[in-house]
């Protein structure tokens, strides 16, 4: 028997001794925040978190990584090489951790959640991005303008504003966009493609957010209030244009004279009185009916069915 109990002696001790090592598993921990590493060179990795180093630059672009496997997943974006392709779709991507969020878009997962709304996001990086629309946070800022953003890709799409550059091509006509989810919309102006349909009439649309719009005419819901009068509208959008009436605001400009308004339509009716091309006033037969088609037609609208009607003579 003794001999039986020093034979298996080791094996107990290997299988209690996993308990000690869990409970000292993360020895290196992080002097600015609450994390602890398992092994020292993954703290220092950490800590470029922190000091915002990046020693892998680019030899294409100016940017910069802190880790290598970033680097060497954003040389793809100038290779064009998506290796990992999605098995339901025609979708490829440049990484596999990509791939692996896109098909969440296909099973319809959305395990993580916000604490705060009941809202739910297939990626973590989404919810913590939401996040910000409750805390109000909006740490990127433009230095050219005073506006601010909660995302830094949000900033960066915003200075094309500034740039004027538009890097997504039609390849049927000659229309740039500044992202690629408008130029996805505009095809859809070539392929006739309307997979949206109304449940209550006939009509249908091109993508989604059309068929919400369409939707108010029916329903008459106007959720978003003004705080100031008693008006009310449909969406947050025609909500933030009306707010313009209240605090003054107009910031779109007149590159000819120093007239500004506060629609960038407004501003577009007026460069007609310097080009001499007379605007569509209210009095105009036709004005109505141009209002009418323009909210009926299937494309990104900027202001919603709800919004003031622009065919007033503001110009003048």
């Amino acid at each position: 028997m003794l001999t039986l109990y020093l034979t298996n002696f080791p094996l107990l001790w290997h299988q209690t001794a996993p308990l000690k090592v869990k409970e000292s598993s993360k020895p290196f921990s992080c002097t600015v925040c609450a994390k602890s590493f398992g092994h020292k060179s993954n703290l220092q990795l950490h800590m470029r978190t922190h000091t915002g180093e990046k020693p892998f630059s680019c030899s294409v672009c100016d940017k910069s990584f802190s880790l290598k496997s970033h680097l060497q997943g954003h040389m793809k974006t100038h290779t064009g090489e998506k290796p990992f392709s999605c098995s339901v779709c025609d979708k490829s991507f440049s990484r596999k951790s990509r791939l692996q969020g896109h098909m969440k878009t296909h099973t319809g997962e959305k395990p993580f959640s916000c604490s705060v709304c009941d809202k739910s996001f297939s990626l973590k990086s989404h919810v913590q991005g939401h996040m910000k629309t409750h805390t109000g946070e909006k740490p990127f800022s433009c230095s050219l303008c005073d506006k601010s953003f909660g995302y830094k890709h949000a900033l960066q799409l915003h200075m094309r504003t500034h740039t004027g550059e538009k890097p997504f091509s039609c390849s049927v006509c000659d229309k740039r966009f500044i992202q690629k989810g408008p130029l996805h919309i505009h095809m859809k102006s070539h392929t006739g493609e309307k997979p949206f349909s109304c449940s209550l009439c006939d009509k249908s649309f091109g993508y989604k957010h059309s068929l919400q719009l369409h939707m108010i005419t029916h329903t008459g819901e106007k959720p978003f209030s003004c705080t100031v009068c008693a008006k009310s509208f449909g969406h947050k959008s025609n909500l933030q244009l009306h707010m313009r009436t209240h605090t003054g605001e107009k910031p779109f400009s007149c590159s000819v004279c120093d007239k500004s308004f506060s629609l960038k339509s407004h501003l577009q009716g007026h460069m007609k009185t310097h080009t001499g091309e007379k605007p569509l006033s209210v009095r105009s037969p036709a004005a109505p009916a141009m209002c009418q088609s323009i909210l009926e037609q299937d494309t990104e609208p900027q202001i919603a069915p709800d919004a003031q009607h622009l065919c007033v003579n503001v110009f003048e």
